[in-house]
């Protein structure tokens, strides 16, 4: 069908389409063999099409890439470096939809380079299918902190990032509230294989919500279906609300921890860490109950 022939709205949606921030030449190809896409295209338009370029290949820069074609081809990012900004990474969000071989990402820095609010302006950025081939998202040593955890639930519900099997948490200043907030959009990934949520200050409250959340009150909305069905690796060890504790998780976490196992809510769980922030080699009754929970449950598969 003929362009003209479509509506504006029609025509305007195509436009968009052909809209590649890494690859602007494209729209511009495009549009020179169709008047009706280059009345879309304003000056206005143009010029915000060139900014996002420089904005792009400024990104490729700081992340020592040569070029925005090898930016759109790369299948693993390693952003564990310093002197990459919260800025930067509100860029590779705009950018999340035009990296379709992206399979890894990887953030790490001082919290001096990404600054408190780095993995939330990269959450609060992610659209609807952003970063759709990114299975294994780590964030290591960073101040992602509840309202960066919140963010990052809010994407997830929003479809960013639709194949992720595996997520890395780790000593992220994730508290109670933060993985509250979080746990039940990643309930709603059954696709979910391995969680690490290392070092955090989240104690029992958040693990509860996790691993075994209390059936709803009447009036409220239904759990998220789905649950953690695929999960085989779940990391929670060091993490406490009470550093003056020297276990990770208190006895009534490691309660809700037996019963998840005990009720079939964890089948594929295969390695569970629940070391502690003290002597790895003690183990406590309740964690103790724990493991003899998991060979429980690994009987039964």
């Amino acid at each position: 069908m003929a362009l003209s022939k479509l509506s504006g709205d029609e025509q305007g949606i195509i436009l968009v389409q052909l809209r590649n921030t890494l690859e602007p030449r494209l729209v511009m190809y495009f549009s020179s063999a169709s008047k009706e896409l280059r009345a879309l295209l304003t000056p206005a338009v143009r010029q915000q099409l060139r900014t996002d370029y420089e904005e792009a290949t400024a990104l490729c820069i700081n992340l020592h890439i040569q070029s925005c074609k090898e930016l759109r081809e790369a299948t693993k990012l390693d952003l564990i470096l310093s002197g990459f900004f919260a800025a930067n990474l509100a860029t590779l969000a705009t950018l999340g939809t035009v990296l379709p071989a992206l399979e890894e990402l990887r953030l790490g820095a001082p919290s001096s380079s990404f600054g408190p609010d780095g993995v939330q302006r990269l959450a609060e950025g992610l659209v609807a299918g952003a970063l759709p081939a990114v299975t294994f998202f780590l964030v290591n040593d960073m101040d992602v902190y509840d309202a960066g955890a919140s963010a990052l639930a809010a994407a997830l519900d929003r479809g960013a990032l639709p194949r992720l099997k595996a997520l890395g948490l780790c000593s992220a200043g994730i508290g109670d509230a933060g993985l509250v907030a979080l746990a039940p959009a990643l309930r709603r990934r059954p696709a979910l294989e391995w969680l690490y949520l290392a070092r955090n200050r989240f104690g029992d409250e958040g693990l509860a919500a996790l691993v075994a959340p209390p059936p709803p009150a009447a009036g409220t909305p239904p759990r998220p279906a789905g649950g953690l069905k695929k999960l085989k690796m779940l990391d929670i060890s060091m993490c406490s609300s009470d550093f003056s504790k020297s276990m990770s998780i208190s006895d009534a976490g490691c309660a809700s921890l037996v019963v998840a196992l005990d009720s079939g809510a964890l089948p594929a769980l295969e390695m569970l860490n629940l070391a502690f922030s003290g002597d790895p080699n003690h183990v406590s009754d309740a964690g103790r109950d724990v493991l003899a929970a998991l060979a429980r449950s690994r009987a039964r598969a």
